[in-house]
């Protein structure tokens, strides 16, 4: 019984933020909450294993950007569908600056992306990255500052477009 009250409470206090940081990082948040319901299924039928993990919210993360991943190798046609209907999709109770930099997101390359989505949302340090995707450190390194680089662009272009104002150099 003591195993399901933890499981109960791990899920109670993990699942939202894990939901927001894989949505962020494959770019949909409906194969997002498919990859994620799938991944803590599988952390509950292994619990008496996960909950011994340094970070078991790490391997549900984890485990639920695979899922997603592999979904996308699997039906390339319907996830572009997805992600043309996603864009047209108006977001309630969001703030303009969240939705913009969702969309830049969305922009840049997933290896950036996730990476962002790791360091800046999850506030995972580089190492931790490292541990958790397998990505060597040099090269989560260079894909933040990749990342970093393309969303700026990005969203220094939207700033410019929406306002009027000339872009200035600093």
């Amino acid at each position: 019984m003591r195993d399901a009250e933890d499981f109960d409470t791990f899920y109670a206090m993990s699942s939202r933020r894990v939901l927001a940081h894989v949505a962020m990082m494959v770019g949909n948040r409906s194969e997002a909450e498919d990859a994620v319901a799938e991944a803590y299924l599988r952390a509950w039928n292994r619990w008496a294993k996960v909950s011994r993990y340094e970070n078991p919210e790490a391997w549900v993360r984890q485990v639920a950007y695979r899922l997603a991943v592999s979904a996308w190798r699997k039906a390339v046609n319907r996830i572009q569908a997805h992600w043309r209907e996603a864009t047209d999709q108006s977001v309630d109770e969001l703030g303009p600056d969240h939705v913009a930099i969702v969309a830049a997101l969305r922009k840049i390359p997933a290896d950036q992306r996730r990476v962002i989505v790791l360091h800046h949302i999850a506030g995972l340090s580089v190492a931790e990255i490292h541990q958790e995707t397998g990505i060597p450190a040099g090269t989560v390194t260079t894909w933040l500052a990749r990342g970093r680089r393309a969303l700026a662009a990005h969203l220094s272009d939207r700033d410019t477009f929406e306002t009027g104002r000339e872009r200035r150099d600093a």
